[in-house]
């Protein structure tokens, strides 16, 4: 084996881990700068619940990145669902509470879905680029959320939807409870992991997005993997602004402004690559959690606001240069 060879592969099996070591370097930092405060249980819990959302939204958005799209309008669909699906609950006050949150999440998700599925379907038939496609949908789902509640947040939910947003489970199996929206975030990334590691259509995925024109000439469907990777991350976007009422107990227009920014240096944080054909569920978690407990522990530090954001564009930087750097030990 020659010496590059060898490099690369080193390189590769240090990336697998990389994300883990960064993670665990970043929670011992964080722990000695705040004094303790942030290896708490409680605070623990609180970034799991605080990642919970913009992660579920990162799954769908790695699917979108490894096939070498964008989805600018994640954090607009999350409000205009949201307030969906409040006007939903509004409609249904005197049905059984089981039945009027099961109605009032499906038409969330299934707006997501819908407006997502109608972006990709843009982009692949008319050959327009992901970013105007995506950055339209984003400004007219941020409009029409307005317009359906005359820009006025949506109130008087049932209380029962607060356990989606705000509840626990297994209260008397750990020390620390566990959020519901954590539980939910896990399982998403169980299915998805096994979505996109396991199946025809997550090698698909990953073929369109390393050449699309020898995906195409291969067979696989190009044009229909493209609509369904923005369907499913319009439909996690979806779910997220549901538990986003849930949480709020309330239908806000304004809410989820700049998740896509959040969401897209999460997967881009956990190892994906921006030119497409390479990313993990595993790693976006990861990269999730890395954004997570970077603001938690600058916040526990009273870290001003402003400054927080230069230290997050700064980490998306170095992800980025690591990125094309490998790309680059790839191509020698």
């Amino acid at each position: 084996m020659s010496a590059a060879a060898t490099l690369l592969s080193g390189w590769r099996r240090l990336a697998r881990l990389r994300m883990l070591l960064i993670l665990a370097l970043l929670a011992i930092a964080a722990s000695v700068l705040t004094e303790g405060k942030f290896a708490r249980p409680e605070n623990m819990v609180n970034v799991l619940r605080q990642v919970s959302l913009e992660g579920l939204i990162a799954f769908g958005m790695t699917l979108v990145i490894v096939t070498g799209g964008i989805d600018l309008s994640v954090g607009s669909m999350a409000a205009l669902s949201g307030v969906f699906a409040a006007l939903v609950l509004r409609q249904t006050a005197g049905w059984p509470p089981v039945a009027a949150i099961g109605a009032a999440t499906c038409c969330g998700v299934g707006l997501g879905a819908a407006v997502g599925a109608c972006c990709g379907a843009i982009i692949t038939r008319f050959a327009i680029p992901a970013f105007i496609v995506t950055l339209s949908a984003m400004l007219m789902a941020r409009g029409f959320a307005f317009i359906l509640c005359d820009g006025q947040p949506i109130h008087d939910l049932p209380e029962s939807l607060s356990w989606l947003g705000r509840g626990f489970v297994l209260e008397n199996w750990l020390g620390p409870r566990l959020p519901v929206t954590v539980l939910i975030l896990l399982f998403a990334w169980g299915a998805f992991s096994l979505l996109f590691e396991r199946t025809v259509f997550g090698r698909g995925v990953v073929a369109v997005g390393s050449n699309e024109e020898a995906a195409r000439l291969a067979g696989i469907p190009v044009g229909r993997i493209k609509v369904c990777v923005y369907l499913i991350s319009g439909a996690l976007a979806g779910l997220a602004g549901v538990l986003h009422d849930a949480k709020l107990m309330a239908g806000d227009p304004k809410v989820a402004d700049m998740w896509e920014l959040n969401v897209i240096a999460a997967v881009v944080v956990g190892g994906a690559s921006l030119y497409g054909g390479r990313g993990s569920m595993t790693g976006t978690l990861i990269g999730a959690l890395i954004i997570g407990m970077l603001n938690n522990g600058l916040n526990l530090m009273q870290v001003e606001h402003f400054w927080q954001k230069v230290v997050l564009g700064a980490v998306i930087l170095a992800a980025s240069l690591a990125d094309g750097g490998l790309r680059r030990l790839e191509a020698r």
